[in-house]
């Protein structure tokens, strides 16, 4: 169990660098105004990163502000490409 729990952790730790990444794109699209690209990394990001992070959390039981701080941060980005 103990060697699950690490390997989780090190999951946890590896999404967040990955969501992170994808917000510099979107910041970097939104600039040149790339409207597709940028559209593209928001969907991954919502899609498929946040609740593969949401779920590593719930199994590791942990209370981390990050997902609603993300959450959040990715809802006033899809404002500014006018996604909602």
């Amino acid at each position: 169990m103990a060697k699950r729990v690490k390997r989780i952790s090190k999951g946890v730790e590896s999404l967040k660098k990955e969501i992170e990444e994808h917000f510099l794109k979107i910041e970097k699209d939104l600039r040149e105004e790339n409207l597709i690209l940028g559209r593209y990394h928001i969907k991954e990001i919502d899609k498929s990163l946040l609740k593969a992070l949401e779920i590593k959390l719930e199994i590791l039981g942990i209370k981390d502000n990050s997902l609603a701080v993300y959450k959040e941060r990715l809802e006033k980005l899809k404002e500014k490409f006018g996604l909602e």
